[in-house]
């Protein structure tokens, strides 16, 4: 069952059903519910996360839960609505059920370190922007209960692009010759559908042992400035400048600054024999430059 069908839910629903497997999922949007029922999942349901009216209307019984719900908007308020309000009702509704895995897509911005040091699992997390607190309440929840369960997994998602979601590559192609932010910082990256196989190969280790929290991006950090002018360089322009007086709406409910570190995803490719397809943010926009 995946809970919050939007970009990376979707993706994974179509993979699942391709391997013959059952999929039912809970969206937000009417229009995507259409589209997920004409694509052949089980059951479709329209609701609000973070209420539990949605709990009787399902039918199906599961094995797995995805829950990789987006932010309803709203700041904190919708930060905590999403993924904290919506993580208490899914859990609530899972009590009693045989559900051999229950995954949870967090998000790297968890972690508050910078100055381009290395970050694994077992880093602190405890100055994590007000955004990151409310997404570690949320990950505490699953850990708490996670007994309940076959196993428990937590995916720290980096900077996710892939079709139809490539920001800067946006950019570029509008003629904008000047870029928000500093060129330095160091971006984390995972294409899509390496967060789909990373949540495949997780849905396929239901193991306690195997239980935690997973770091999900290539592993090869680049900076915004080199990613930025391979980019002009694919599309045979000029590279643009940055403006560090500009910060995305985005960017501000992250605290206003994209921390600049190096995070590991040794940890998941050696528990669950994960490694990304797209190794490297020019092997991922290669892709959707074709």
């Amino acid at each position: 069952m995946i809970f919050g069908c939007g970009y990376v839910g979707t993706a994974l629903a179509k993979v699942l059903l391709a391997n013959g497997v059952r999929v039912g999922a809970l969206t937000r949007n009417t229009e995507k519910a259409t589209a997920l029922r004409d694509s052949g999942l089980s059951e479709v349901i329209v609701a609000d996360l973070s209420d539990e009216a949605w709990h009787a209307q399902l039918s199906g019984s599961y094995e797995a839960v995805v829950n990789c719900v987006s932010s309803a908007g709203g700041g904190i308020a919708g930060y905590r609505k999403s993924y904290l309000e919506g993580q208490r009702s899914i859990l609530k509704w899972a009590q009693g059920r045989d559900i051999q895995t229950y995954l949870y897509t967090s998000s790297t911005s968890v972690y508050p370190q910078d100055g381009g040091v290395s970050v694994d699992e077992t880093a602190d997390t405890s100055e994590a922007p007000p955004t990151g607190q409310v997404l570690r309440e949320s990950e505490q929840l699953l850990a708490d209960a996670g007994n309940a369960f076959g196993a428990w997994y937590v995916l720290r998602l980096a900077g996710i692009y892939g079709p139809g979601r490539h920001y800067l590559l946006d950019l570029l192609r509008s003629g904008e010759s000047v870029i928000p932010g500093v060129g330095d910082t160091l971006l984390n990256l995972i294409h899509r559908d390496d967060i789909v196989a990373a949540i495949c190969s997780a849905l396929a280790h239901p193991q306690s042992a195997n239980s935690g929290i997973y770091n999900v991006t290539d592993n090869h950090p680049a900076t915004k400035a080199e990613l930025v002018q391979w980019l002009a360089e694919q599309l045979q322009q000029a590279s643009p400048s940055f403006d560090p007086s500009a910060v995305s709406p985005r960017l501000q409910r992250r605290g206003g600054r994209m921390p600049s570190r190096r995070i590991s995803n040794l940890k998941l490719r050696q528990a669950l024999g994960w490694a990304p397809k797209y190794g490297d943010f020019r092997a991922g926009y290669r892709a959707l430059l074709l």
